[in-house]
């Protein structure tokens, strides 16, 4: 588990050292898996700094490899707004917004997701993506 800080620059770095992590544990950089897990790592630090944001606390993101199973958890330290849950109806977009989508993108890229409470106070969003063999 690693904090950082609730800024864009916050969320940057989580993916970096997320990646950096991955390529230790043998899943190289550049390869389908450690591109896909940089998209979630993005839109869910992007997410928590966005939606999240409690001033003056940080978010947290944490991954894990098990069973050719990668995990990534990020959680803030806001309770609400939660994401819609996996397959749950959601408002429409407007064509042109910039903003919006982000779950949508997590959930196309990964195996399983969810949105569970963080104790004390707060969210964490766990993705799962399956590691080709």
């Amino acid at each position: 588990m690693q904090r950082f800080s609730s800024t864009p620059r916050g969320a940057r770095l989580a993916r970096r050292l997320v990646l950096h992590q991955l390529d230790a544990w043998g899943v190289p950089h550049g390869s389908e898996a450690s591109d896909t897990a940089a998209q979630i790592v993005a839109e869910l630090a992007a997410d928590a700094v966005t939606h999240g944001r409690v001033r003056g606390r940080d978010f947290e993101v944490t991954a894990e490899i098990r069973n050719r199973t990668l995990r990534i958890s990020v959680s803030d330290a806001r309770r609400e707004p939660r994401p819609p849950l996996p397959g749950a109806p959601r408002p429409p977009t407007p064509p042109l917004a910039e903003n919006g989508r982000g779950m949508l993108v997590v959930e196309a890229l990964v195996d399983r997701w969810d949105v569970l409470d963080r104790m004390p106070v707060g969210k964490t969003v766990v993705a799962e993506l399956d590691l080709p063999r």
